[in-house]
């Protein structure tokens, strides 16, 4: 039987909502689903490896990528440069594999004008107040930068319309496990599985 290609699932929110903690806390969870390891030119935080957490480019490097066509998706974040590396996306759907995009909300936009049949998720803080405490919390910040990233996060969450889910990160175990949640309900969906029992019916209508 032809294999089933895989479902593109797109994870993104306002900066300092845990992106990045709740995929950690997936990983270690095992799902048998990839991670998509996005290129940026920002500096490395504390424990973060090159081609684990990020591909780690500097902005010449990025802007040819660009150039190339190399990228899903790219956007400029409070003076640096995110994207997908495109190849890797596609030859892992191909491979019957799913693939979760850890990405920026500018660039889950330009993700769905490619990829409409992709499931976006926006994940959401509990509150603007509880957002703010996180990014403050990171201690990487300058005032300034805070006040920047909270403007950019209230514009962001209006357009959590443009999103198939939302979930709330109010605590880390139950975020993944409502993320679990809608890959198994996305797998069972009728307008997925019925192709292929089209075929076992040679039926094609």
């Amino acid at each position: 039987m032809e294999k089933e290609r895989g479902i593109l699932f797109v994870l993104s929110g306002p900066s300092g909502v845990g992106k990045g903690t709740v995929c950690k806390a997936l990983r270690e969870q095992k799902l048998d689903i990839q991670y998509s390891v996005s290129a940026t030119t920002r500096q490395p935080r504390e424990g973060e490896r090159h081609g684990v957490e990020y591909f780690f480019k500097t902005k010449e490097e990025f802007l040819s990528m660009i150039e190339n066509k190399e990228l899903l998706e790219w956007a400029e974040y409070v003076g640096n440069y995110y994207g997908t590396p495109i190849e890797y996306v596609n030859r892992t759907l191909d491979e019957g594999k799913d693939v979760i995009l850890e990405i920026e909300v500018q660039g889950a936009l330009q993700v769905k004008n490619i990829f409409p049949e992709g499931v976006f998720i926006f994940l959401t803080p509990p509150s603007l107040d509880e957002l703010r405490s996180r990014i403050v919390g990171r201690g990487t910040e300058t005032e300034d930068l805070i006040n920047n990233r909270m403007s950019v996060a209230k514009e962001e969450i209006e357009l959590m319309k443009h999103y198939d889910y939302s979930v709330v990160n109010d605590e880390i175990d139950s975020a993944c496990n409502r993320i679990k949640a809608i890959i198994t309900t996305e797998h069972c969906r009728v307008d997925r599985v019925r192709p292929k029992y089209q075929k076992i019916l040679g039926d094609d209508q």
